[in-house]
């Protein structure tokens, strides 16, 4: 951006809540055809959220489609990152506030990511189609010092949950704790975390419990980003729900609800679609604008 252009407009919205208060804030930048890297990483920074998002015209492929499609880059206030649910949420929410809602497409440094808004009774919801998801496993090693970092104990985690790095568009280590205490009890060595994950290339380690069959009480330590802890994350969801029904946890036709923020004071709710017949996951949550 030079000296001379105009900084452009800075929205903040949240997704997966209906009030301002709850859910995860995102920065959202419906031009930054006049930034560059640096000029993103500053906004993000100075507005402090985990992550802000940042649109620019489409690449060729989809510019020629007929269809609302972007450029959409992530920064968090340390680094880019390749995708994140909860900007993509709150970027869908603001374009369906100004042109209506309606399909949308986002070309992320993931891969494609169609979004759908709709809108009913003054709420409005977005819902994400990840991009095909993965799961890998994780070296003892590494579990361990994973765990070292949470303070948690090994005899601490669920049996029925094996621990896994899983993908849908970003890198997350699925942890999953035997009881709710164990969840809300989060004070973790913040470097030492953030150098493993740096190490195994992680976004967030998404940390669960099961209230029920489709229920899951989930938290997001998010050091790399430069936050302790990610409000609500569309991205770690979606991974969540691809690790869930590769390992026979839920049916592969369900939809699961995760509750997330509650420790934080920002209580959010993410809806996971799982369809048995599209190895994608979809993940969907209402958003408003702050301020």
């Amino acid at each position: 951006m030079t000296t001379n252009a105009p900084r452009p407009e800075v929205l903040r919205y949240t997704a997966f809540s209906s009030s301002p208060d709850g859910g995860n804030p995102a920065g959202v930048v419906l031009d930054a055809s006049g930034l560059d890297d640096d000029d993103m990483l500053a906004i993000a920074a100075d507005l402090g959220y985990s992550e802000s998002a940042f649109l620019t015209a489409p690449p060729e492929n989809l510019a020629d489609g007929g269809q609302r499609a972007y450029r959409i880059r992530y920064f968090s206030p340390k680094a880019e990152v390749p995708f994140c649910g909860h900007a993509t949420i709150a970027t869908a929410v603001a374009l369906a506030e100004r042109t209506g809602p309606g399909e949308l497409v986002f070309a992320t440094r993931a891969g494609t990511v169609p979004v759908t808004v709709t809108q009913e009774d003054g709420t409005v919801r977005a819902t994400l189609t990840s991009v095909e998801p993965h799961t890998e496993e994780i070296a003892d090693a590494d579990l361990a010092e994973a765990l070292a970092a949470l303070g948690w104990p090994a005899a601490d985690l669920d049996p029925a949950f094996p621990p896994r790095v899983a993908f849908a568009g970003a890198r997350h280590l699925v942890l999953a704790a035997a009881t709710r205490a164990r969840l809300a009890d989060l004070a973790y060595d913040f470097a030492r975390l953030e150098a493993l994950m740096h190490r195994l290339d992680l976004t967030t380690v998404q940390l669960v419990w099961r209230a029920s069959a489709e229920v899951f009480h989930v938290r997001d330590p998010f050091p790399v980003g430069g936050v302790i802890e990610d409000p609500a994350t569309g991205a770690a969801a979606a991974a969540f729900g691809a690790y869930a029904r590769e390992f026979g946890l839920v049916p592969g036709d369900a939809v699961l609800t995760l509750h997330q923020g509650e420790d934080l004071g920002r209580p959010g709710e993410l809806t996971v679609t799982l369809r048995a017949d599209d190895p994608r996951i979809r993940v969907s949550g209402t958003g408003t604008r702050i301020g």
